[in-house]
């Protein structure tokens, strides 16, 4: 049987076929690959990933507050502190973390005759990881769960320290646990430095002094009060929160009495901790 001949024609029309064929498959793409995902680059120019916040570190918690601040807010009873006391007492106690660019924080403490005082510092950077929500509204949603657990009562801010009335600082009442914040005890006796009756048992604290949100402190601000008259002893405990673009920042200060009818001051406690909150969201600023 005769065999068939080979047509190189046919061949090459079956090529450029072939050809026109895997072109059609491929006529989307771009010279860069840029078309392969359309889906993922129309979503990327319609939803830009959210701001990253300010702070991208930390400074270290027991050296941003001015060692002045700290001094006045630990008052002595009298007896001067040698130059190694002062640092102990004055320089503070790092919080252990581990990693200090998202938390620091840092402790100091100071005992008296009259009784013991403690300030706390916490500092959190904040970083969100959903690219839809930046990291500034990533921290406004932590510190409105704070103010919310401290049950802050919602209304208009406080005036600064300066413009709180004197009388604001006398505390009446008593009780045998938590008073309720802002709260008055009968006993009417408030420790400065040294503890010291109250000139006006019956004098009512002002609303000044009540757990309120703060006005002109950082982004957000609230402070809170609470006194403690358990068993386990008579204390104060005054807390500021604020934010400041990404970063959440703790305050604690409080003051225990030795003896359990003369009650920390509420007015200068709060004084005192509003003016160093200041102070740090100034330095975290610079």
């Amino acid at each position: 049987m005769p065999r068939k001949s080979f047509v190189p024609g046919a061949a090459l029309v079956a090529a450029a076929a072939l050809a026109v064929g895997l072109t059609g498959c491929t006529g989307g793409s771009g010279p860069d690959g840029s078309d392969a995902d359309a889906k993922g680059g129309g979503a990327a120019s319609s939803n830009p990933a959210a701001e990253p916040g300010r702070y991208q570190t930390l400074p270290e918690a027991c050296g941003l507050p001015s060692r002045s601040a700290i001094r006045s807010m630990l008052p002595g009873d009298g007896q001067p502190l040698s130059s190694t006391e002062a640092d102990k007492v004055y320089g503070g106690t790092a919080d252990i973390t581990y990693d200090t660019d998202r938390r620091v924080g840092c402790r100091w403490t100071r005992e008296t005759t009259a009784g013991t005082r403690h300030i706390g510092l916490d500092i959190q950077r904040v970083v969100s990881y959903d690219g839809a929500v930046s990291d500034d509204d990533k921290a406004q949603g932590i510190y409105d769960k704070k103010e919310l657990a401290a049950q802050i009562p919602s209304g208009a801010g406080s005036p600064s320290p300066a413009a709180s009335s004197p009388s604001a600082s006398k505390d009446t009442g008593k009780g045998t646990g938590a008073v309720p914040n802002g709260a008055s005890s009968p006993k009417g006796k408030a420790p400065s430095g040294s503890p010291s009756p109250s000139s006006d048992p019956s004098a009512e604290p002002s609303g000044s002094t009540a757990p309120r949100v703060l006005d002109g402190l950082a982004d957000a601000a609230f402070l809170n009060d609470k006194l403690i008259t358990a068993d386990s002893g008579v204390h104060r405990d005054v807390t500021v929160v604020f934010r400041t673009s990404n970063v959440i920042v703790t305050l604690t200060y409080d003051q225990w009495s030795t003896d359990k009818t003369m009650l920390p001051d509420s007015q200068e406690l709060q004084d005192k901790a509003r003016s160093l909150a200041g102070d740090l969201a100034d330095n975290l600023s610079e």
